[in-house]
This record gives structure tokens, C-alpha cells and sequence, in this order.
């Protein structure tokens, strides 16, 4: 049976215009709370789906636009 280690990273920098590193990691550390209390890593997928979840509520709330 294979099995895939996830490895930590480093923060990427931020694909969408207008988004910076730090609000980035604050939406991360929200949403990933007890994974960081418990390992304190967060995955490249981690980061990406934090990056998502940020603009995504930030287009909802009408403060981003494309």
C-alpha cells in the first residue's frame, strides 16, 4: 500500500493580485487552528486552499472584484 507524506512548506507568495502574505496566513491560522496547535506545519495544499477561502469571502463580501 503506498502512502503519501504531505510535507511542510514554507508560505508561497499569493497568486491573486491584491492579496498579501499576511492576510493570507491570518486566513490560514483561522481556518487551520487545531492543526497548527497540534503539528504547527501547514501543507502547500494548506496554503492554496487558505488563498481560496480568502477570496472567495472577500469577492462574497464585495471588497475584491476580478
Amino acid at each position: 500500500m503506498k502512502s503519501k507524506l504531505k510535507q511542510s512548506v514554507d508560505q508561497p507568495a499569493p497568486f491573486t493580485p491584491g492579496i498579501s502574505k499576511g492576510m493570507v496566513r491570518d486566513q490560514a491560522f483561522k481556518l487551520y487552528r487545531d492543526k497548527l496547535r497540534h503539528s504547527s506545519h501547514l501543507t502547500l495544499e494548506d496554503w492554496v486552499l487558505a488563498e481560496k477561502d480568502l477570496v472567495s469571502e472577500m469577492e462574497t463580501e464585495g471588497i475584491l472584484t476580478r
